[in-house]
């Protein structure tokens, strides 16, 4: 053999050394570096597939999460208007009247302490109030909504009780989202399908806003399909229910229409689907940096609660909370509204507890909507919560004491929590709801990458359909990968990638449109 036939074969046999070497590396290195990745998603979504069961939620929050919340330029003062924070003033004409006369941007609040009894409500867009930070602006609000504006109701259960309860906040920002029916949609589609067919020909536009809908047959099954085909007893919901979602439109060619994102639900012909336009009349608004604190009064147990209540936003889009702080509340934020963000909350509290809990609601959720970094430093009858019907919502990047993820029944469904040290974790499944009114959590919501100081067990029947999807939590058993059964991947959460899973979702979405 020549002298460099012998070279060549050294070399060659070193490159293959080599290629094994960097091989077994790769395939390794999740070993090695103590990650594992979720059969759901993969390394970088590449096990992802829009009709599977690990929904898309990348399009939660502010501008479906694709935008930065804003710094809006301030435009006034409420002290100009007559505000003292003093802690003596009562200031609530100054506040209300700072919002009646301003058109768009924001108004300052000066550190200080300002004394409130009444509810601060925005029913118009582009208004922020904004603190000079957290705990050096304080609104302190001396009453009860029930005693400001009585509201007595009664629990599904019969119970006499004040409505504010569940609802309502002294920072009250009210909108109607002006839907308008566009066309009925003629085609049955799965869910994970992007295509419509309307009955119609329309002047749709390719980035348009639009609103599909499907409302139940009269037989349940559209809420049966809402929780996987496994409602549990639904016998007192009597009224067809509906649900929804929001879509940019991708294209449009005569009747037929190509969503951007894809179908949360089946159409089909029995639950009268339609295609409606969405205009919302309250937009852009945002409360930030500052502290909203109430009067330190004992607890005194769910349902007993006159409405020391946060924020509400209800049926509004497109707006914020940002670095507030919420003191003493029998509820924190009340958020129906949809494709909102709520960034830096802190909730704590001074009241004697009732049975280890300090309120009610912690955060309450409706569509589409963003909760991150938070910090709960009291314990709720329900931390973390989502309402009749809310899907889409994600909860990341925060903590609590012992936290629960509360599902309200009524079919909250799609819906993500990931990223969260929930402390205890003795109550991580505790949940409200009336009887008869189905299982708490509806078809696929997920839970990934939640710590606890315990270990905890995969939710009781009555929780929630084995669609739902369990990932990274600390969890006696064995993996379960079912994909039409139960899902449950013991991976340690410390191991888990990506720890925060929308995030992961909504970079690769982006990257996608870019065409990166």
């Amino acid at each position: 053999m020549k002298l460099y036939e012998v070279c060549n074969y050294e070399a060659m046999r070193k490159l293959l050394a080599f290629s094994l070497l960097l091989s077994l590396t790769l395939l390794l290195s999740d070993q090695v570096c103590g990650q594992e990745f979720s059969d759901l998603w993969g390394r970088e979504g590449e096990k992802w597939k829009p009709e599977g069961r690990l929904p898309d939620f990348s399009y939660a929050g502010y501008h479906f999460g694709e935008e930065a919340l804003p710094t809006v330029k301030a435009v006034c003062d409420v002290t100009q208007f007559g505000a003292r924070g003093d802690g003596k003033t009562d200031c609530t004409q100054a506040f209300l009247k700072a919002i009646e006369v301003t058109d768009k941007g924001a108004i300052m609040i000066p550190a200080g302490r300002y004394l409130v009894s009444d509810i601060i409500w925005i029913k118009k867009p582009g208004i922020v109030l904004r603190g000079a930070g957290e705990g050096k602006t304080v609104i302190y609000f001396t009453r009860e909504l029930e005693d400001v504006r009585p509201n007595m109701g009664a629990t599904t259960e019969g119970r006499p009780t004040s409505n504010y309860s569940w609802s309502g906040g002294f920072i009250w920002v009210v909108g109607t989202y002006q839907e308008k029916t566009i066309a009925p949609i003629i085609s049955e589609n799965k869910r994970g399908s992007r295509q419509l067919t309307l009955a119609k020909a329309t002047k749709l536009k390719k980035g348009q806003e639009v609103m599909v809908e499907v409302r139940d047959d009269g037989k349940n099954s559209l809420l049966s399909h809402l929780y996987s085909e496994d409602p549990g007893s639904t016998k007192r919901i009597t009224k067809a229910i509906k649900t929804r979602m929001v879509s940019r439109i991708e294209s449009v060619e005569g009747k037929a229409l190509t969503l951007e994102r894809p179908l949360r639900f089946d159409i089909r012909k029995t639950w009268q689907p339609v295609l409606k336009s969405i205009n919302p009349t309250v937009t852009e608004v945002g409360i930030e940096d500052l502290t909203i604190e109430f009067p330190v009064k004992p607890y005194l147990g769910h349902f007993t609660e006159r409405g020391m209540n946060g924020i509400a936003m209800t049926k509004v889009a497109n707006c914020w909370v940002k670095n507030v702080r919420i003191s003493n509340s029998d509820s924190g934020v009340y958020l129906s509204g949809a494709f909102c963000t709520v960034d830096g909350l802190v909730i704590d509290s001074q009241r004697k507890a009732y049975k280890g809990t300090t309120g009610h609601h912690g955060i309450f959720l409706g569509m589409d909507n963003l909760v991150r970094n938070f910090d709960i430093r009291t314990h709720f009858i329900h931390d973390l919560g989502f309402g009749y019907l809310s899907n889409g919502n994600v909860y990341k990047n925060g903590k609590g004491i012992n936290l629960s993820l509360d599902h309200h029944k009524k079919a909250p469904y799609e819906n993500l929590f990931t990223n969260l040290d929930a402390g205890e974790g003795s109550e991580i499944w505790r949940c409200g709801g009336g009887r008869d009114l189905g299982k708490h959590c509806g078809a696929r919501g997920t839970f990934w990458n939640i710590r606890t100081g315990q270990s905890v067990i995969w939710p009781p029947v009555r929780f929630g359909p084995d669609s739902m999807n369990l990932v990274g939590l600390k969890i006696e058993g064995k993996s379960i990968k079912n994909l039409k059964g139960k899902w449950l991947e013991t991976i340690p959460p410390e191991q888990l990638k990506p720890a925060d899973l929308h995030a992961a979702q909504l970079e690769r979405r982006l990257k996608r449109k870019s065409g990166k």
